[in-house]
């Protein structure tokens, strides 16, 4: 463990070509770890296109097992190159059992675990249901060599309880691995600000680092924002990005979240014993 790290989020296009996609992803790894990056983490679905976008049987192509070819590539980067590198996938679990999924790989090459996306969205070109069954691993934490990290998967970064729950364990930074971009229905409409808005204040209500890696460019009907930023425990933009590829970095020091939580005691002052009715749909 540190107390400080870099880490550095990829924000890329996709084209059709998932091998043209994982070659432009490894380039930017290693350009990455040439910057002194530690943690390096990829968008939601780094190798294919936003497939969900259409309910289509052929699109479970794109799912991988863990331990594939490719996956396996990645592990023996995170060694060769001594980075935690975080690997979002859709996830073969067994044949019909699909996830969404992100991959851990610690600095020394070891597979310390995987997340399962617990929110699945629907609705026009958002048709994850389809595609992707809810996690059945709740919201683990992650030990690498460069601190304790957690990761949510795009519409995971939209509900406060999951940044929460990831705090109250522990985790100093938070990824969220995300594929966001215009809405069909409001084309007129852009979530972008309100996105960015969410998720930086997940940094402040619970004092930790926030990542969040967005794809860019147009796949079929969808154009993708990027946006793609990191904040601080103070809810600092300390990076953030346009809507062209670009790869962030940024330098964490963890005193920070010290800083932040004792001059905004929000852990401190919870009341837990009041949040029952939060345990039902509704009231």
């Amino acid at each position: 463990m540190t107390n400080h790290v870099r880490i550095a989020i990829l924000q890329l296009t996709c084209s059709t070509s998932v091998a043209q996609n994982e070659a432009k992803t490894i380039e930017k790894i290693k350009e990455a770890a040439s910057n002194g990056a530690q943690i390096v983490c990829l968008q939601e679905l780094y190798n294919a296109v936003y497939f969900a976008q259409n309910v289509k049987v052929e699109n479970y192509k794109y799912a991988q097992k863990i331990g594939d070819a490719g996956t396996s590539k990645l592990q023996a980067l995170a060694k060769e190159l001594g980075i935690v590198l975080i690997v979002p996938i859709y996830e073969e679990a067994l044949p019909g059992l699909y996830f969404n999924t992100v991959l851990i790989y610690d600095a020394n090459g070891d597979y310390l675990g995987k997340y399962r996306k617990n929110h699945i969205p629907d609705g026009p070109q958002y048709h994850e249901k389809y595609y992707f069954t809810p996690s059945d691993l709740g919201y683990p934490v992650f030990d690498t060599q460069f601190g304790r990290i957690a990761v949510g998967i795009c519409w995971d970064e939209w509900f406060p309880e999951v940044a929460r729950i990831f705090a109250l364990q522990g985790a100093s930074i938070l990824f969220y691995p995300s594929a966001i971009g215009t809405e069909p229905d409001r084309p007129e409409y852009s979530s972008a600000d309100a996105w960015k808005t969410v998720i930086r204040s997940h940094s402040i209500t619970n004092g930790v680092f926030v990542a969040a890696p967005n794809r860019v460019g147009t796949e079929d009907e969808m154009t993708f924002y990027g946006n793609s930023f990191i904040s601080d425990p103070f809810g600092t933009l300390i990076a953030e990005a346009n809507d062209q590829e670009n790869v962030l970095y940024a330098d964490c020091d963890f005193a920070k979240i010290k800083e932040a939580r004792e001059l905004l005691h929000f852990l401190r002052d919870r009341r837990t014993d009041t949040y029952a009715p939060l345990l039902k749909q509704a009231l």
